[in-house]
């Protein structure tokens, strides 16, 4: 009798593997239109569409820097039709903000799709050549220099909190209401120093308006070889990247994890998705969902503790 009802249910489970999805899925990005995350949440969808046989719709639920957008994707029916897309600073939330779920043990996660490093660049009238050379600098005249952030809690500000932190110097933080201005007052040269997207930075880099010190994850950049790690510069241990993954709802069906996570993980080994996501300044990432969990914790308890040991407060 066991074993009739184990092969009744392997049956049943593969005809609901083979049957997923009957009906649209919806993935939530937490951000308006047109940004980056907008951007591999629609590639992926599209793609995703053609795979599944059934639409793959996306939802842009901005609000509250991206909070609102994920709390409604966290609460939503655990059913496999509702996925929402993060970004890197899912993680850095939790130290930030008062939430209304727990970010590792109310989600479900499903699969990581991309991963990448930012640029520490700094406008070229800063008298450092080097990201151990500013350290220098920032430590001979401290509270001097003047870093730059696309907004108060966003992943780069705190990369920068955690550069500074981790290197023992003082530098004054200038929040923007985005990355544009930053960028924008960085060049002009208003502020001194910007962590950001590769994306973002390298074409000013190439031309000559900014200057690159480094890159804020453990290995360089395969596009600028040149730009040494953080980590090599004298800030040892220091691994920041810039990423955009899927989560579920709390006890997601295990079928729909599954078909997820494939799907995703078989479309990001075509070329054509590693060349559309390096125009974004990241890479294909790929993985289980425990890896993907393993991550998410990793970095919760990261900027846990350097808000704790900077102070870091957001108004």
């Amino acid at each position: 009798m066991r074993f009739l009802a184990l092969l009744a249910a392997c049956f049943a489970f593969s005809a609901a593997a083979q049957t997923y999805p009957s009906k649209p899925v919806r993935i939530i990005v937490p951000f308006a239109p047109g940004g980056g995350s907008d951007f591999i949440a629609r590639f992926t969808a599209q793609r995703l569409s053609g795979s599944f046989g059934s639409q793959v719709i996306v939802e842009n639920k901005p609000g509250a820097g991206g909070l609102l957008g994920i709390e409604q994707g966290v609460k939503a029916d655990a059913d496999g039709y509702t996925f929402t897309l993060i970004a890197s600073s899912y993680t850095v939330n939790p130290a930030l903000y008062p939430l209304k779920y727990d970010p590792v043990n109310d989600i479900t996660p499903v699969v990581q799709i991309s991963q990448g490093p930012m640029l520490v660049v700094v406008n070229p009238k800063v008298p450092a050549k080097t990201a151990a050379e500013l350290i220098k600098l920032a430590k001979a005249k401290p509270g001097t220099l003047n870093f730059a952030s696309a907004g108060q809690g966003s992943i780069t500000h705190m990369a920068c909190e955690l550069f500074a932190y981790m290197a023992g110097i003082k530098m004054n933080h200038i929040p923007y209401k985005g990355t544009g201005p930053a960028l924008t007052d960085t060049i002009s040269g208003q502020t001194d120093l910007f962590c950001t997207s590769t994306a973002t930075a390298l074409p000013h880099v190439k031309a000559g308006r900014l200057r690159a010190l480094a890159v804020t994850t453990a290995n360089r950049l395969a596009a600028e070889p040149n730009v040494p790690t953080l980590a090599e510069s004298g800030v040892k241990g220091y691994d920041v990247a810039l990423w955009h993954g899927l989560i579920g709802p709390k006890g997601m069906p295990k079928v729909a994890v599954d078909k997820m996570n494939a799907e995703v993980n078989k479309l990001l080994k075509s070329k054509e998705t590693a060349d559309q996501l390096q125009t974004d300044g990241v890479s294909p990432k790929g993985g289980t969902p425990e890896a993907f969990r393993e991550q998410i914790r990793k970095e919760v308890a990261l900027w846990k503790k350097t808000v704790a040991a900077t102070g870091v407060k957001v108004e």
